[in-house]
C-alpha cells in the first residue's frame, strides 16, 4: 500500500528458517498531514471472510490503481483488522496484544465499544481520490461487510479542531514516530505491526463557546491562538493535555501517532473530532483513555469531556505492509 517504507525493526521468528524476521514495510500509519481523510469502520458478514480475504490480498493493487490517477497527491490507505475478525479470517499467530476495544464507565462520561471488524483510514490531498477508493473498495466487498460508520474528516485551518484547537502537535517526528507506533521485537511475527484505537467524538459548541477563551484555554491546557502548552505552575490538573500524560515504570513519556481529523455535518447539527491513534502497544491509549474516562489521582476526568461525547470505539491492528502479499491460511484451511 502506498506511504511510508520505514523498515520494521528485525527480530525471531519460529515459524521462518533460521528464526529470523527481515526488516519489514509497514503500512503508512506514519504519514505525513493530508487535507481530507475517509474513515469506514465495517464489519464482517457470516460467510464472507473468503471475500474479505480475497480484496486484503487486491488492496495494494487498487491503492496504485486509483494513486496513478492523482500522482503527488499522497493517497495512502491503513487497513486494520479487529480481534473477532482476526480469528475468522486466520489461522495460526495472531498479535500479541490484539483484544476488542474495552469500553471504560466513569462517574460522568462512558467510552462506549462498538462494532468493528475492518477499519480503512484513506487519506490524501483531494477528498475524490479517498471516495474513489472507498467506493471500489465496498462495491467489491458488497453484502460481505457492512458499513456501520463513515467519517469524512477535513483540514480546518491550520490544523486545528473544531473546538479551534490546534490537535496533534504532541505528536513524535522523525525516527520517534516509528519506534512510538510501530511493533519491534516485542512480538517479531508481527514486527512493523501497529495497533490502532478509533473513537468518534462529538463536540457541544453551543456550551463550547459560551466558554471565555481563557476558560477554554484552561479545559486544553494550551493557549487557543499561540497553540502553546501552559506553564506547569497554570496548568490545571483535569485539563486534556495534564490528563494525557503516561510515562513507564521508568518515568519516561509514552508517545502515540495521531491523525485526528475534524468532521461535521450542518444538516445533523454534528461538529466532531475522529480520534485515531496508532501504537506499538494498545496499552498506552488505554491507560490515556482510563485518565480521560476514569480520572487520576488530581483530576476526576478529563474536564474536555463536558463538551465532547465518545460516540464509537473500537481496537484494530494494521498489519505491515508485506503481510498482504502472502496472508495466513484460513482457519477453515488448516
Amino acid at each position: 500500500m502506498a506511504g511510508s517504507r520505514t523498515p520494521g525493526e528485525a527480530g525471531t521468528d519460529p515459524r521462518s528458517p533460521g528464526g529470523t524476521v527481515p526488516p519489514t514495510t509497514p503500512q503508512p500509519v506514519v504519514h505525513d498531514a493530508t487535507r481530507a481523510a475517509i474513515f469506514l469502520v465495517l464489519t464482517v458478514a457470516p460467510g464472507g471472510e473468503d471475500d474479505v480475504r480475497e480484496l486484503l490480498a487486491d488492496l495494494p493493487g487498487l491503492v496504485r490503481t486509483v494513486a496513478f490517477r492523482g500522482p503527488g497527491d499522497g493517497l495512502a490507505c491503513v487497513l486494520g483488522i479487529g480481534s473477532e475478525a482476526w480469528d475468522r479470517l486466520f489461522a495460526g499467530p495472531r498479535p500479541a496484544a490484539l483484544h476488542p476495544f474495552q469500553a471504560l464507565r466513569g462517574a460522568r462520561h462512558v467510552a462506549p465499544a462498538t462494532p468493528g471488524d475492518l477499519l480503512l483510514h484513506l487519506r490524501a490531498q483531494r477528498m475524490d481520490l479517498c471516495f474513489e477508493l472507498a467506493t471500489l473498495v465496498t462495491r467489491r466487498l458488497g453484502k460481505a461487510v457492512a458499513v456501520v460508520d463513515e467519517t469524512h474528516g477535513f483540514t480546518y485551518f491550520d490544523q486545528r479542531d473544531l473546538l479551534g484547537f490546534v490537535d496533534g502537535t504532541e505528536n513524535p517526528t522523525g525516527p520517534a514516530s516509528g519506534a512510538a507506533a510501530l511493533v519491534a521485537t516485542e512480538d517479531p511475527a508481527f514486527a512493523g505491526g501497529s495497533y490502532v484505537i478509533v473513537q468518534k467524538y462529538l463536540h457541544d459548541l453551543g456550551r463550547w463557546d459560551a466558554l471565555s477563551i481563557e476558560e477554554q484555554e484552561a479545559v486544553v491546557g494550551r493557549t487557543k491562538a499561540a497553540n502553546v502548552e501552559l506553564a506547569a505552575k497554570e496548568q490545571p490538573p483535569d485539563s486534556h493535555v495534564a490528563v494525557n500524560q503516561v510515562e513507564d515504570a521508568d518515568g519516561r513519556a509514552q508517545q502515540i501517532v495521531r491523525a485526528n481529523m475534524p468532521f461535521g455535518s450542518l444538516a445533523r447539527g454534528e461538529y466532531g473530532t475522529y480520534f485515531i491513534g496508532f501504537c506499538r502497544t494498545p496499552s498506552v491509549i488505554e491507560q490515556m483513555l482510563r485518565n480521560m474516562f476514569l480520572g487520576t489521582g488530581e483530576a476526576t476526568h478529563d474536564r474536555i469531556l463536558d463538551f465532547s461525547t465518545a460516540m464509537t470505539g473500537s481496537l484494530f491492528f494494521t498489519p505491515p505492509a508485506d503481510f498482504f502479499d502472502a496472508l495466513p491460511d484460513a482457519p477453515h484451511a488448516s
